[in-house]
């Protein structure tokens, strides 16, 4: 099936911004007016993915419009979709909640020193920055704003400024969820041009130096954080440094922070995005954004995830226990997609929508982007139902559920052109097979000269077709999808 660039290089926004995400769980979540009624409460981490007042993880939350952070950003309007924020306050499962408190820090900010992509295409953007000596990865799932990997393809050292809102993996390495570039002349709204954040290691502290992901760090000159004494500075200790690079290549502090926790012990969070690494059969843990989960006797799997499936890239979303730094889950559930359409809005209600025939219903997390402007962002609305209107072609994207008849739960909805002139994809599981039709995501699709022999219910298909003068759906091609 055709894939849409966009799609790809902002994947990130699926399920509502799950893949690298982080949220408080507690009980509750009524259908009442106000997401304060039956809420649950705590903190909400991830990437920003719209705003009106600002969406993170499916959740529209109310703000004050103002921003905690040490990086120049003051107001919710500063903030960029991909931005990876923490969220203090009260939600409901009506996608709606109220924040008490929003925090912003940059991950790393720096000059680029080089971007190398992993393939040809670059619209997938797989591949890795250096800034400040740092390693960030970059993928599908991260937001680029100002410039595309394209754009930043082979350019010289030191071109452009960076910042970066990323998840520390286990090993070291980060994985941004949004790279904001500006040119070398242009500021952020920052005080220092560099920050980076990691482990202090080899710590001298006559000398005041130590080293952080392989940069050396003087911090003779810094201001350290109201909570941090110099005594408490050790090998081991996560922080976060901010100043510039001199000549030598030493990170000359000006500002040493210790890096706030994302959780206390004894919370009750939920954690969404994509498995790191293997499984670990013997110690039954896995890591999503450098979170070690416990999978016990006790682990629920939902929508028919086994403990075998959990692996490399597989997107799941844990709920349960932090305890003693690890997450002790009581329910996953697999957050990626298994099927979608691509078609024309033929009718709407309510939260459902009939796609090219496809019924499509939409959930408090389904994300709809609007991709008809001319900035380099995506403008992203959370169960916005009005903004689509009939005759729209769109792309869905989702899983097959089935309710009496299959339908398509949508995840994220894009709004794009037509450029093939009335033709329609489909992606799903056959449900049933005649000698001239086969049913897909509900819809019975008619034979023209395929051939179909090889074809079995269960058998997971990817459809080309179109409708007929007669108003029936016929297969122009199909074809399992491997």
């Amino acid at each position: 099936m055709k894939r849409n660039p966009l799609a790809t290089a902002i994947k990130l926004v699926l399920t509502g911004a799950v893949a690298g995400s982080l949220v408080a769980c507690g009980g509750g979540g009524g259908s009442g007016s106000s997401s304060t009624d039956s809420a649950s409460s705590g903190t909400s981490v991830g990437p920003v993915s719209g705003f009106g007042s600002v969406y993170v993880n499916g959740t529209r939350f109310d703000t004050n419009g103002s921003v905690n952070s040490d990086d120049g950003i003051e107001r919710e309007t500063q903030l960029e979709k991909g931005m990876i924020l923490k969220v203090r306050g009260r939600w409901g499962d009506d996608g709606r909640g109220e924040a008490d408190r929003l925090d912003y820090d940059d991950t790393i900010r720096g000059t680029l020193q080089s971007a190398i992509w992993n393939g040809p295409d670059l619209l997938d953007g797989e591949g890795t920055l250096i800034v400040a000596g740092q390693e960030i990865l970059v993928d599908g799932q991260t937001v680029f704003k100002g410039a595309t990997p394209a754009e930043l393809d082979g350019v010289a050292a030191d071109t452009y400024r960076v910042r970066i809102s990323a998840w520390r993996l286990d090993d070291g390495i980060f994985r941004a969820s949004f790279v904001g570039v500006k040119p070398v002349s242009d500021d952020f709204d920052d005080i220092n041009e560099v920050e980076i954040e990691g482990v202090i290691r080899n710590l001298d502290p006559v000398a005041q130096t130590f080293q952080i992901n392989g940069i050396e760090v003087n911090y003779q000159s810094a201001e350290l954080d109201d909570d941090l004494d110099p005594d408490d500075l050790a090998d081991g200790l996560a922080v976060e440094v901010e100043g510039f690079i001199d000549s030598g290549g030493i990170l000359i502090a000006e500002e040493v922070d210790d890096e706030d926790d994302l959780f206390d012990d004894d919370d009750d969070v939920e954690i969404a995005g994509a498995i790191s690494g293997d499984y670990d059969d013997a110690s039954r843990q896995f890591s999503v954004n450098g979170i070690t989960v416990q999978v016990n006797g006790g682990t629920e799997f939902d929508d028919g995830l086994q403990e075998s499936d959990l692996g490399d890239g597989l997107l799941v979303k844990v709920e349960g226990s932090f305890r003693n730094g690890v997450l002790v889950a009581e329910e996953i559930e697999p957050r990626d997609g298994d099927a979608e359409v691509e078609g024309v809005i033929e009718s709407k209600n309510d939260n459902e929508l009939v796609v090219s025939g496809v019924r499509v219903v939409l959930s408090s997390n389904t994300l709809i982007e609007d991709d008809d402007n001319d900035d380099d962002s995506i403008t992203m609305r959370t169960r916005d139902i009005e903004s689509l209107r009939v005759g729209d072609f769109i792309e869905v994207e989702g899983r097959q559920r089935s309710s009496g008849t299959d339908y398509l739960e949508a995840l994220k909805i894009e709004r794009e052109d037509d450029e093939d002139g009335g033709d329609f994809e489909l992606e799903g599981r056959i449900t049933a097979v005649t000698d001239n039709s086969v049913t897909v995501l509900g819809l019975t699709l008619f034979l023209d000269d395929e051939d179909i022999s090889d074809i079995r219910v269960g058998n997971q298909v990817e459809v080309e077709y179109f409708r007929s003068t007669g108003g029936d759906y016929v297969i122009s091609e199909i074809e399992e999808d491997d």
